[in-house]
């Protein structure tokens, strides 16, 4: 193993501010603009949480705090930090490309995202390999960490402080909600594993907590023709409030955050859902730069380094 190993710390991106809205949903779209109509509604969404664009300094912060963890104690290899956007610089064909250039000889990709999908860690992944000239790093990838230790046992945190905030009645018969973004249907067609670690994320944050009333739902998905995954959050709300639950308290753990999936998709758009339905929504704390989480983080990254060693 190399004394100094590059750390490509990968996440979605995120427009810049207002101006950037247009350019940004057109590289999601792959090279696509969205209709005025489209683009009009977005910006709105926007403007609905104060025109805020956290996620790319709060990527940052995750990924700065995540490699000074790691060289902490001085005991393994130093750890270089690259960041790598899938939608908004540095994109990852220019990272991977700059830790050529930097001498990078080996290295280890992680997406801040916990759960596998062949359409969302996988495409990262892919778009490394693609960039990589003949003379890069060799590669290995965090590919989830849904059921790392450190991860659930600080998600049981967040559910307890959520649900603390409930009145006793309201937690007499509430729900949790484990959510994560959703995928088009046709992964499911590849026996692809994302569903299957959101209901093992759930499954072990809920028996930690004793907890039995607990069901998984879907968030953010896409305008497009084909089906998505679901039942979606809304559709979830709507059923708890016409079974008589008394609350509903919603984990999105796909999440590791703030961003607009949750400051709009859930603080606003969920609630005005749980609104209609005469039924009161906690939302669990996000991650962001947590030092807890990022421990965690460091945790899983310690632990991958191990098993590429004995590899």
């Amino acid at each position: 193993m190399s004394e100094r190993v590059g750390l490509l710390v990968m996440a979605y991106g995120t427009p810049s501010g207002p101006d950037d809205v247009e350019r940004y949903y057109t590289d999601i779209r792959g090279g696509r603009p969205p209709s005025p109509d489209s683009l009009a509604e977005l910006k709105e969404r926007y403007a609905a949480i104060g025109n805020t664009f956290p996620l790319a300094r709060i990527t940052r912060d995750q990924g700065e705090a995540l490699v000074s963890e790691l060289n902490r104690d001085g005991s393994g290899p130093e750890f270089a930090l690259y960041f790598g956007m899938k939608h908004s610089p540095p994109f990852v064909p220019h990272s991977v490309a700059q830790m050529a250039e930097e001498g990078i000889d080996e290295a280890i990709g992680l997406v801040l995202a916990p759960h596998y999908s062949r359409m969302s860690i996988g495409s990262y992944i892919e778009r490394v390999e693609k960039s990589l000239p003949p003379s890069g790093p060799s590669f290995t990838f965090v590919e989830s960490w849904h059921d790392h230790p450190e991860f659930v046992a600080l998600l049981m945190e967040r559910v307890r402080a959520a649900r603390s905030k409930l009145t006793d009645a309201q937690r007499s018969n509430d729900v949790l909600v484990f959510t994560a973004h959703s995928l088009p249907k046709k992964i499911l067609e590849w026996n692809d594993p994302y569903p299957i670690q959101l209901a093992e994320t759930a499954e072990s944050v809920s028996r930690g907590l004793g907890l039995d009333r607990f069901t998984t739902g879907w968030q953010s998905a896409g305008r497009t023709p084909e089906p998505w995954l679901g039942p979606s959050l809304g559709e979830v709300i709507e059923q708890a409030a016409n079974k008589g639950r008394t609350a509903v308290v919603v984990c999105p753990c796909g999440f590791v955050a703030d961003h607009l999936e949750i400051l709009y998709d859930i603080d606003i758009e969920a609630q005005e859902i749980a609104r209609r339905g005469v039924i009161p929504l906690m939302r669990t704390q996000s991650m962001n730069a947590d030092p807890s989480f990022i421990q965690a983080l460091a945790s899983v990254v310690r632990n991958h380094l191990k098993a590429r060693q004995k590899a």
